[in-house]
């Protein structure tokens, strides 16, 4: 059995608790939680601390806190050379002291609270200073998840921003066109099986092949009606940023 303990309390932090406590050969032994509150709906209270100094023994301790704080919470570790892995997709492993072994346990996933992820499909992108540490964390790994990866911090970092805008940037944009719909009292389920599509789609298609729209087609016609029509200045800009964007890429 491997054992765990965890430490964080947020979005993240819930979600592995969740699937780590299903998880067969894994033992999360501990969670800890500056509110023990926010986690005494998984937990019972005596695997939950707020008390660095009570943190027991373990084979990987999971920071999953805010890229922010990782630096101060495992600072705060009352220990030394044992496993120490973050959650970021962006912080280096570096951001980590140099009195544990260092890692990293990336779930690439978007996660909401309420929100039931099944982690069979996640990539979960690793990295360690050590090989042994490594195999510890693959072992790890393939507990919860089909798709385990070595990313180096750089190649992690790259990762990271191309996912905010396939997931983040993209959410933005189903918010906007759902506040058009609101507005002109549209439904936005009936964007749905588009959205569907689209998503399915670049499974199969590379993005650039999967583009379509007025920008593609230079329909200048129909892009003037639609900017007309947009009378919010943020909207307007993005919708000429974003055309300008798919119009540049068309001209490679």
């Amino acid at each position: 059995m491997i054992k765990v303990v965890l430490i964080g309390s947020g979005n993240v932090a819930q979600h592995l608790i969740q699937v780590l406590l299903t998880a067969k050969e894994v033992d999360l032994v501990q969670a800890f939680a500056r509110n023990p509150s926010h986690l005494s709906h998984l937990l019972p209270s005596s695997k939950i601390t707020a008390d660095y100094q009570k943190i027991v023994e373990a084979d990987v301790y999971i920071v999953s806190v805010s890229d922010n704080a990782i630096a101060e919470v495992s600072a705060q570790l009352a220990f030394e050379n044992r496993l120490v892995v973050h959650t970021s997709g962006t912080s280096d492993i570096s951001v980590l002291p140099n009195k544990n072994r260092k890692g990293v346990f990336y779930p690439l996933q978007t996660f909401s609270k309420g929100k039931e992820i099944d982690f069979a499909p996640i990539p979960i992108c690793l990295e360690a200073e050590k090989e042994m540490d490594y195999l510890l964390l693959e072992k790890l790994g393939r507990c919860i998840s089909q798709k385990v990866v070595r990313i180096s911090s750089e190649q992690r970092k790259s990762l990271h921003v191309a996912a905010v805008f396939v997931c983040n940037f993209v959410n933005h944009l189903y918010h906007i066109g759902n506040e058009i719909c609101e507005e002109n009292n549209v439904p936005f389920e009936v964007l749905h099986p588009l959205i569907q599509e689209t998503a399915h789609k670049i499974t199969e298609l590379s993005p650039r092949e999967a583009q379509t729209g007025p920008a593609l087609r230079n329909d200048t016609k129909t892009i003037q009606k639609h900017l007309d029509f947009l009378e919010n200045p943020t909207y307007k800009n993005l919708y000429q940023s974003l055309t300008q964007s798919i119009q540049h890429v068309k001209k490679l």
